[in-house]
């Protein structure tokens, strides 16, 4: 059976889904563990997040990954993604980042655990809720998996929970700008009719505005965030003066990879393309810039926005996991 150490790894498991007479049905499954609970077992698969009940699993086991990128691959990424969404207050424990913006978002407030953290693993672990307890606010850990499995083995002893699992999504710039030959997905055809997108060096208040009823608000600390990565740019996509699609865009990790973060398209514009063409709009810059590599993070269980982006051509390159403190 699987234990806490597989987390992150690549299983196979074999359920239970019913009898037939008198015979028993299974059904076979493949995918990355991304959690194991005492009820349930949460894999990553080619079709989507799948949970299975424990009482359901006949059999479970790790099998060899497939290709998967290097650890040092999966460090580079990551620090490159928290170039692009830089939280004002920081902290390091030896390679460790600490990060905080008064509690905007969990990438912007949470410990990055890539690299050494100077002192034994639990002595590390105890220091990140010190300083997170010390600005008032929870202790959040950012796992890359199966980077980060032992530190998130601990936070498993430790009682901490888990938010739903994201994937850290890649594709080559030559992808996204080169003439799409077919739909994009069914969710998002092309349309004809997509007004042309502008990049701004700064925010508009109402791109801010749409950014703010995605996040749930916009503090001073996020405007820090949004704005604190020198190579920016902030799509807007406008039709008879109305803002009807937004996107942000950044150039970091040596220059190599194009960030895509807060693409969104207001409800009464959506199914005509537009998240699409803010997308390749920011690809367009980006190469320019001398990128060569988009990258994106998206909650798993958001289907129609992974859908899309399967369509443009990402594919997952890892997940993470936020890790939350236990309460008092």
């Amino acid at each position: 059976m699987l234990r806490q150490q597989d987390v992150g790894h690549r299983i196979v498991v074999r359920r239970i889904v019913g009898i037939r007479e008198g015979r028993t049905l299974f059904s076979d499954a493949l995918g990355e563990l991304v959690e194991l609970s005492e009820t349930h077992i949460t894999l990553s698969t080619d079709a989507g997040p799948l949970r299975v009940p424990v009482a359901e699993v006949h059999r479970a086991k790790r099998v060899p990954p497939a290709r998967r990128p290097t650890a040092a691959a999966v460090v580079a990424l990551e620090l490159a993604a928290d170039e692009a969404w830089p939280a004002p207050v920081r902290g390091r424990l030896g390679d460790w980042r600490l990060r905080w913006a008064d509690g905007w978002t969990g990438r912007a407030n949470s410990a990055l655990p890539v690299g050494d953290p100077d002192r034994p693993l639990p002595a590390a672990l105890d220091a990140v809720q010190r300083w997170y307890a010390e600005r008032g606010g929870p202790a959040l850990v950012n796992t890359p998996l199966p980077l980060a499995a032992p530190v998130g083995a601990e936070l498993d002893a430790r009682g901490w929970t888990s938010r739903p699992p994201v994937l850290v999504q890649t594709v080559p710039l030559r992808t996204l700008t080169a003439p799409p030959a077919a739909p994009l997905s069914a969710t998002a055809p092309p349309a004809a009719d997509v007004p042309p997108v502008r990049l701004a060096d700064a925010p508009a208040d109402d791109w801010l505005a749409i950014a703010a009823g995605r996040k749930g608000g916009l503090p001073d600390a996020a405007r820090q965030v949004l704005t604190g990565t020198p190579r920016v740019r902030f799509a807007e996509l406008r039709e008879d003066g109305r803002l009807l699609a937004v996107g942000r865009g950044t150039v970091t990790g040596g220059g190599r990879w194009l960030g895509v973060s807060l693409l969104e398209t207001v409800p009464q514009a959506r199914r005509r393309g537009l998240a699409a063409t803010v997308v390749r709009a920011l690809a367009g810059w980006g190469a320019a810039e001398g990128a060569s590599h988009a990258f994106l993070q998206v909650e798993q269980s958001n289907t129609g926005a992974v859908a899309l982006y399967r369509g443009l051509g990402f594919t997952t390159h890892h997940t993470y996991l936020t890790r939350v403190a236990p309460a008092g």
